[in-house]
């Protein structure tokens, strides 16, 4: 089994592509060692000393780091991806208690329609970009003129994450819907 690792902007996070399907749909967030318990592929990553952060996307992993350097850990990661790959196992077992995509959405009835083109062109033109580089953005709200986003897996904590907001998504979003002032992540 060959598992290719990519950089991300985000020098804390490396994704892995193992070859094979992570998940069938959507994507999976665990922060933390307790939120892992229905994935044993997740488990076997937070087993590894400086693992903070685990996202599965559909055919990636990220791993976050706290501290070490990557070339100590990553032939660990690397030897539980595989494992688990070569065990059988299922990816998650159940309903996964990592935090799933958006809930707790909030707009005005009157927005509908703008919040519609909103999520058409997060997930037809920057959802397929972020995943490139490891992580995930979701819609969570629009309120104002203010479009409030989730940022999961390399995105959240990367240094660039702002100019991707201001510069990349902001100018998108503003471009085919003029009522749109700001992009704030939640």
């Amino acid at each position: 089994m060959f598992i290719q690792t990519e950089a991300t902007p985000n020098p804390a996070t490396l994704k892995f592509i193992p070859g094979r399907a992570v998940l069938d749909q959507g994507t999976l967030e665990f922060l933390a060692p307790a939120e892992s318990k229905d994935s044993p592929l997740a488990s076997r990553l937070f087993e590894i000393d400086g693992v903070t952060g685990v996202f599965f996307g559909t055919d990636f992993i990220s791993v976050t780091k706290s501290d070490g350097e990557w070339q100590h850990l990553k032939p660990a990661i690397l030897g539980a991806i595989m494992e688990h790959y070569l065990s059988g196992e299922s990816v998650t077992e159940g309903e996964p208690t990592g935090s799933e995509s958006s809930s707790g959405e909030f707009f005005a009835p009157e927005d509908e329609e703008t919040v519609k083109t909103i999520k058409e062109l997060l997930e037809t033109r920057v959802r397929p970009a972020v995943a490139q580089d490891g992580g995930d953005i979701t819609f969570q709200g629009y309120r104002d003129g203010v479009v409030f986003l989730h940022m999961r897996g390399a995105c959240s904590g990367c240094p660039s994450s702002t100019a991707t907001l201001r510069h990349g998504i902001e100018n998108l979003l503003r471009h085919f819907i003029p009522e749109v002032q700001e992009v704030r992540p939640v």
